[in-house]
This record gives structure tokens, sequence and C-alpha cells, in this order.
């Protein structure tokens, strides 16, 4: 079963900015699909689109058979409420503590007023021990180390119980053995917990790692769908330019 279906897609930032161009492309329930690409291929774009952090200029977005692009504004809150979104510089409340950043995952369920239940944090704690940091709950998220300023926010992502976890560059600022954890995480959660996973990178290694479909942008446009193991060195040049050296990160 498809959880998002995506039509004719395209996104024009100015008259000469054509960054998304006529993309058709179909995510299946449980995978982890890849967007792979140079910078300003589109990948972010293209991933922005899906809850609407970016304006599609025209085409069609549909998830879970709701009309993502025609969502009123109560609509696409309760569209979103299924998504979470992982940001590449991690988008967290510096001096707040790790805890205070989790449980803002589940905002959405709240009003003005209401404060966490006894219940939220619990919650909060349990997904931080999934990621590894509970014994951090307390410390202020300023005096973390990068990667694990991320495994905070996949903790946050959590609060949703999402369907769809959106992860937009999430190891670009990272060294390579903390990237490779932080991959590791969002794979155990979409192996064990069934969640979709839609994730942009630069680095096929990591994509034939982690991900179960790849799809590479080029100027907007999807120029390979398919396993990673099917990217040679042939499609590797083609979606990154003939100059292009591969990369492993291990």
């Amino acid at each position: 079963m498809s959880i998002i279906e995506i039509n004719k897609l395209n996104k024009f930032y100015d008259e000469a900015t054509h960054a998304l161009k006529d993309v058709d492309l179909t995510i299946k329930e449980g995978e982890f699909l890849i967007l792979l690409g140079l910078s300003g291929s589109g990948k972010s774009t293209l991933l922005r689109c899906l809850n609407r952090l970016i304006e599609p200029t025209s085409g069609g977005i549909t998830f879970l058979g709701k009309d993502v692009v025609t969502a009123s504004p109560t609509d696409l809150k309760s569209i979103r409420s299924d998504i979470a979104m992982i940001f590449q510089q991690f988008n967290l409340v510096k001096n707040l503590t790790v805890l205070t950043n989790v449980l803002t995952g589940s905002l959405s369920k709240h009003t003005f007023f209401s404060r966490w239940t006894k219940e939220e944090k619990e919650t909060a704690l349990k997904n931080l021990k999934r990621v590894g940091l509970q014994d951090y709950a307390y410390r202020k998220v300023r005096n973390l180390s990068g990667g694990q300023q991320q495994r905070v926010a996949i903790a946050r992502a959590l609060m949703q119980k999402p369907k769809l976890i959106l992860a937009d560059e999430p190891v670009a600022s990272l060294d390579p053995a903390t990237a490779d954890s932080v991959m590791n995480y969002l794979g155990t959660l979409n192996r064990e917990d069934g969640i979709t996973v839609v994730c942009s990178l630069h680095f096929l290694s990591l994509a034939r790692k982690y991900g179960t479909r790849v799809v590479a942008l080029k100027d907007g446009k999807i120029k390979f769908s398919g396993t990673p193991n099917e990217i040679d060195d042939a499609k590797f040049k083609e979606i990154y330019g003939e100059d292009a050296e591969e990369v492993e990160i291990r």
C-alpha cells in the first residue's frame, strides 16, 4: 500500500529557478527511501513539499489518500501530526533540557495552557532510552555533541507516533562514525516499528547500507529509481557527474 503519491509535481522559486520538474513518485508503506543527488538537485525541496513546509507550484501530493496540496489549515495540521521531520541542524531549543525538547514532539496534542502529563513524560523517557540517551534527560541540549543532539531530535520525532519520518540531510553536519550511528537508529525505527522513512543524503555508501530504495534527482528531475545495489559506476557518474568519486562512509 502506498503512503505517498506524487503526481506531476513542480516547484518554481522564481522564473529562473525550476527546482522540481514534473516529479512522479509513489512511496510505499514501510520503505526506507533515500533521496540522492548533488546540492541543488531538488532533494530538500521535494522532501519539504511532502508536508508543505514548501508550497508546491503545481501538481498533486496525497498522504494516505489525503490531498496535501489543497488541505485546509485544520486538515494540514492533522496530516502533519502523522509526519515527523528531522532537520540537518537539529532544530532544538538549546537552553532547554533534553527531556523538554523531546516532549515538544507532542505539542500538536496540547492547548496553549495544558501541561505535559505523567504518561507523556514516561513516553519521552522511553524514547530517549531507545536512542541511548536516558541518562541525559535533564541536561541542557547545548551541552550535547552534534550526534547526541540529532538523537534527541529522533526521540522528539517518536513522540508524534508518526507514520512517516522525513529526514532532511540528517547526518550532513556529523563525522562519518556519528553519521552511521544516527542512520542506524533511523534504520531500527524503520525495521522494528514499521515507520516509513524518506531521507535525503549525499553518500551512496549510507544509502546502500540503510535504504530499501533510492531515488536520485538531478536538475529537479528523477534520474534513477531502484535498489541501492543497482547504482553502478555508470549510474553514479550520471547522477553526480563524470568527475565524481564515491566516498565510503563506514
